[in-house]
């Protein structure tokens, strides 16, 4: 079954940790990257731009209305992505666990990608 985790975190909080840190947490994401490789688990992941270059796009009286960015009142935004493929919700729900970015104030979500008939549900 295929999970995609989604990357939720606090824009900026990325360029304010020391530089030891930063790269300490970016050497865990690639560790876990490595790790979902070796295992056959990962599909796919990218991380997304700054929420500064996002457009939203509502209905308003009947019509697409694009506004800059994604919700002001939001706190976190979705830095990213990965899609992996395990055999089980807990695999998947362990892999989120293991994310550096929840321990600076981030969180994952994990969903459960459907097949083109959303048999699965």
């Amino acid at each position: 079954m295929k999970y995609m985790l989604l990357i939720f975190n606090r824009p900026g909080f990325v360029e304010e940790l020391p530089d030891e840190e930063r790269d300490r947490m970016f050497g865990e994401v690639q560790t876990i990257m490595n790790e979902l490789t070796e295992r056959g688990e990962m599909v796919r992941g990218e991380p997304l731009a700054d929420p500064s270059q996002t457009k939203t796009v509502r209905e308003k009286d009947g019509l697409p209305a694009v506004t800059d960015g994604p919700f002001l009142e939001a706190k976190e935004h979705l830095a990213g992505y990965i899609t992996v493929d395990c055999e089980t919700l807990e695999r998947a729900v362990e892999i989120a666990s293991r994310w550096p970015d929840i321990r600076f104030g981030g969180h994952m979500e994990v969903r459960a990608v459907l097949d083109t008939a959303g048999t699965e549900m």
